[in-house]
């Protein structure tokens, strides 16, 4: 049996002068590695995309973290230069590629940017630099440390009981690897909050009306995803919600 493919809309990036569509390797190896499942990098436009045909050939979407923010314009808040760097590309491919999975029931795993990418596409909002707000911890990478210490597993995050993330991982207390400085100020309507930082900052949502594994998470699982437990688990998950829309579409078919 062939690998399922789950779709990851790409960053625009400039490398020598070159206009590149990239995905970070971390996020396709989770995806192979831990939810058995291959990626196909989405090119990211701001116009003239079909997002149907996209998801015709798909499993699943895996919206992945990035260097860049959401424009404040999509929640309806004017830019500051200090709240970028921003990816327009990104935004008008990731944003209709969110709604449309959920509403056609193609499971979805959304990280980092991914999970507020989740929140503005369903209408929710965004507060940038976070660590700026009263009672509000300092939530972005440590300086001076490689790439490993960047995602190292130092905070908790407190996982509601009876949600779907404690579904996976258990609930209460878990250790993570959160590292942000924009996060979910209001909660978009589909949204259930589903675990918090110890400040408050939100940390996971699900999607409450989805047909599928609709869910978003605002550490990076896919850094640790074949050595930490609950990182596992989470792309284990998704894995297993992927292979389930096939069964479900193949069965289907046989149907028809």
């Amino acid at each position: 049996m062939t690998k399922p493919i789950v779709a990851v809309p790409a960053d625009i990036r400039t490398l020598d002068g070159a206009v590149w569509h990239a995905a970070q390797h971390q996020y396709v190896r989770a995806a192979l590695n831990a939810a058995e499942v291959m990626s196909l990098i989405v090119p990211a436009f701001e116009k003239g995309y079909d997002i149907d045909a996209i998801l015709d050939r798909v499993d699943g979407v895996l919206v992945s973290g990035s260097a860049s923010n959401v424009h404040p314009s999509l929640y309806g808040v004017e830019a500051r230069d200090s709240d970028g760097p921003f990816d327009p590309a990104r935004d008008a491919t990731s944003l209709p590629l969110i709604r449309r999975a959920i509403d056609r029931g193609i499971p979805l795993l959304a990280i980092c940017r991914g999970i507020q990418e989740l929140n503005v596409a369903l209408g929710g909002s965004l507060a940038s630099e976070i660590q700026e707000q009263p009672g509000i911890w300092d939530h972005r990478r440590p300086e001076g440390v490689d790439r490993d210490g960047m995602y190292a597993i130092r905070q908790s995050v407190f996982v509601k009981e009876g949600s779907c993330i404690a579904g996976i991982i258990g609930s209460g207390e878990v250790q993570v690897n959160s590292l942000h400085r924009q996060a979910i100020a209001k909660t978009a309507p589909r949204l259930q909050v589903e675990a918090l930082a110890e400040d408050g900052t939100v940390e996971a949502v699900s999607v409450i009306d989805a047909k599928a594994f609709a869910v978003g998470v605002q550490w990076h699982p896919e850094y640790w995803a074949e050595t930490d437990k609950a990182s596992n688990q989470i792309f284990a998950a998704f894995g297993d919600a992927v292979r389930d829309y096939v069964a479900k579409k193949a069965g289907a078919k046989a149907i028809a």
